[in-house]
Formats: structure tokens, C-alpha cells, sequence
């Protein structure tokens, strides 16, 4: 929860995050009581995954729009990828 938040409050005004965080709370817990199901919290490291994929094709959308093409390049060595 407190990476959705904080991607949140990045981009908008964190009033309006807070409510957002909330109200994915609340819906987590009515699901819960409503059908029986538990939540499972997929971690951290997932969230920053799935925004650095986010990241990457919106990076690689953007150089194709503007007619380049991105390739990887692998990291330096002795440099941490996270």
C-alpha cells in the first residue's frame, strides 16, 4: 500500500492520494468479508518491477514517436540493477 501511495503522490495532489490509498483499502476489505478471499501482499519489489517495466515501454513508445529506437544496453559491471 505504501508504494501505491507514494506513486500516487508523485504524479497527483497527495489529498487525492490519500483518498485513492483509502479507497483501495476499503475495497480490499468489503472483497475480503464479501467473498471470502484474503489478500496477499505481492511486496515491494514487485510494484518497483512492474513500474520499471511501465517506465521502460513508455520511454521506448515515446523514442519510436519521436523516431529512435532504444536498445539495452547491459549494466556496468559491479553495478546493482534494481
Amino acid at each position: 500500500m505504501g508504494a501505491f501511495y507514494r506513486r500516487l503522490a508523485a504524479r497527483i495532489v497527495k489529498a487525492k492520494a490519500v483518498t485513492a490509498t483509502a479507497r483501495k483499502v476499503v475495497v480490499l476489505f468489503y472483497n475480503a468479508l464479501r467473498h471470502g478471499m484474503t489478500y496477499e501482499d505481492p511486496g515491494a519489489s514487485y510494484y518497483e518491477e512492474r513500474h520499471r517495466r511501465r517506465v521502460l515501454a513508455n520511454l521506448r513508445r515515446r523514442a519510436k514517436s519521436l523516431g529512435y529506437t532504444l536498445t539495452e544496453a547491459a549494466p556496468p559491471q559491479g553495478m546493482d540493477v534494481s
